[in-house]
């Protein structure tokens, strides 16, 4: 394999990475529209998707593709839960608050995880075949392929359903001003709870699929801490911000890996992330699609 070659094949990995961690950080977004809340337990609602669509294959013999929709509604309860149950109380409480509120989840949520399945590598039964495909010289698995496919379509409908259907714009509208959009007649409580159950069925989208990657661990929740810096990166209200940041990040992971890492050492990767995430900011303070605020004094 050629220099060019082997450049194509970083590439095409961090594409496949930045896609998975464009899915992650869209679960961001979605929260923070809505409700101006930053979940950091966003890792660990991607890791609980994907562990119990393992649990309902591997015990209940189910094939996958009902396990999948199974858990996007396991998904879509765990949303609505979390909001209902534990952040709702918290209206009208300091942010600071609220984010430590979803550490403390966070944490909560992958003790559950090693109680039950332990803490060890577990092998996901992925649909997907062991197979390889080779594009000019390029080579991809079929779960990779599709894993981008799927990650295209859900931006293009996440796109489209913030622009054009009357739920998006409900939550862009309640994004902007709470007060206003309650005065409006829009059910702010019920955006809330949509923002939750969206943020958790793509987090567990992409939990899926990164479980079909490389196994099931209670660490992969850590990915989430990975990816915060592609929501900064791309502007944390911004859905093109999250798609667009997840990218350049997973890129940049892969072409430091690849490049970086014999002069460096294999911690260049990891570092990589919060690296172009501070020369991005020093120039762009908002992020690359973030909205610039203004105070007049």
């Amino acid at each position: 394999m050629n220099d060019f070659h082997i450049f194509l094949q970083l590439l095409l990995s961090g594409v496949i990475s930045g896609s998975i961690y464009g899915l992650i950080a869209l679960g961001f977004v979605v929260i923070y529209k809505a409700t101006e809340v930053v979940n950091f337990a966003q890792g660990e609602i991607m890791m609980m998707g994907a562990y119990f669509c393992y649990f309902l294959i591997t015990s209940f013999h189910i094939s996958f593709l009902p396990a999948f929709i199974i858990t996007l509604l396991f998904a879509s309860i765990l949303g609505i839960l979390v909001e209902v149950v534990i952040l709702r109380p918290l209206v009208g409480e300091p942010i600071f608050s609220v984010i430590m509120v979803t550490v403390g989840l966070a944490t909560l949520l992958r003790s559950v995880v090693g109680l039950i399945w332990g803490h060890e590598n577990l092998a996901f039964p992925s649909p997907f075949p062991d197979t390889t495909i080779e594009i000019f010289g390029v080579i991809a698995t079929p779960v990779e392929i599709t894993a981008i496919i799927a990650s295209v379509g859900l931006f293009i409908m996440f796109f489209f359903f913030f622009k054009y259907s009357k739920l998006g714009l409900a939550t862009r509208a309640t994004a902007f001003d709470q007060r206003w959009s309650f005065l409006m007649g829009i059910s702010v409580r019920k955006i809330f709870s949509l923002a939750w159950i969206l943020a958790s069925v793509v987090a567990s989208i992409g939990g899926i699929f990164l479980a079909s990657m490389g196994g099931l661990d209670p660490s992969m929740s850590l990915i989430g801490l990975k990816v915060f810096p592609a929501v900064v990166l791309g502007g944390i209200e911004s859905i093109v911000g999250a798609v667009l940041g997840g990218l350049i990040i997973g890129i940049a992971e892969n072409l430091a890996g690849g490049y970086l890492s014999t002069y460096f050492g294999s911690g260049v990767k990891e570092l990589s992330a919060f690296m172009v995430l501070i020369i991005v900011l020093m120039i762009r303070p908002y992020g690359l699609f973030g909205k610039k605020e203004i105070i007049r004094v």
